[in-house]
């Protein structure tokens, strides 16, 4: 377990809400709950702890959205996402906290970018109908989950930009995160990220992180779509920002 003080446990239990909050409610919430993790644990351990507690909040998302789910967009991206988990997992064995850090937020960025180009353009011509563009959005997500438990803006401006409706940007994103956290725990424990300390830690959160989920589902269907997207879009530049510098 960490050796924390009060104030840096606080700020892991916030972060820990907005995790759950995200998996049932805004999406970007997540984001701003794995930069704080950031800046209280190393970037490699932060992963490690974070990745049980995604599953307990990937169950619970699932369990309130399981209809909502677009399987063939799904389907179509897994094992493109499985070949960025492989990379991903490659490169957590070579570069350092600071090298992820940053990596981590040009990837975001660079994803905020993209996706306000591509509103300028016509619905026919939008680049997520390119098959390239969803093996692209897979490897970045499964690199950026395998790295740092960091998907969740990539998937979601990915499906945003497809045009689901709320509801099913969160089954989909639900039925996506259980799946591919789920093939990540072999890696995780390989790399020696899951370890029994980090399994008490999840334990102890994982309470914290059900009380964000039951919020996030509590407040979804106030939620207008267009609100969600720029919410979305504004926490995930920031998180960006704060991984960079």
């Amino acid at each position: 377990m960490p050796s924390l003080d009060a104030l840096q446990w606080v700020v892991l239990a916030g972060a820990l809400f907005l995790v759950g909050f995200s998996k049932t409610g805004v999406s970007g919430a997540g984001t701003v709950g794995i930069a704080l993790f950031a800046l209280v644990l190393p970037t490699r351990q932060s992963t490690g702890m974070l990745l049980p507690l995604l599953l307990v909040g990937d169950l619970a998302a699932v369990l309130s959205y399981r209809r909502h789910a677009d399987w063939p967009r799904l389907i179509r991206l897994f094992p493109w996402v499985a070949l960025g988990v492989v990379i991903g997992a490659g490169v957590v064995r070579q570069v350092d906290d600071t090298q992820m850090r940053r990596l981590l937020g040009g990837i975001l960025l660079m994803i905020v970018v993209v996706h306000l180009w591509n509103r300028r353009r016509a619905p026919e011509d939008s680049l997520v109908h390119h098959r390239s563009v969803a093996a692209l959005a897979g490897v970045l997500a499964g690199f950026a989950t395998m790295t740092a438990n960091a998907a969740g803006p990539v998937m979601t401006i990915y499906l945003l930009a497809a045009g689901l409706p709320v509801l099913g940007l969160l089954g989909t994103g639900a039925w996506f995160f259980l799946t591919v956290n789920a093939f990540k725990v072999p890696f995780s424990v390989a790399l020696g990220l899951i370890t029994p300390s980090t399994l008490l830690f999840a334990a102890l959160g994982a309470p914290v992180v059900l009380a964000g989920a039951a919020a996030g589902r509590a407040v979804v269907d106030r939620i207008d779509r267009t609100l969600f997207e720029r919410i979305t879009l504004g926490l995930t530049l920031l998180a960006a920002v704060r991984l960079l510098f």
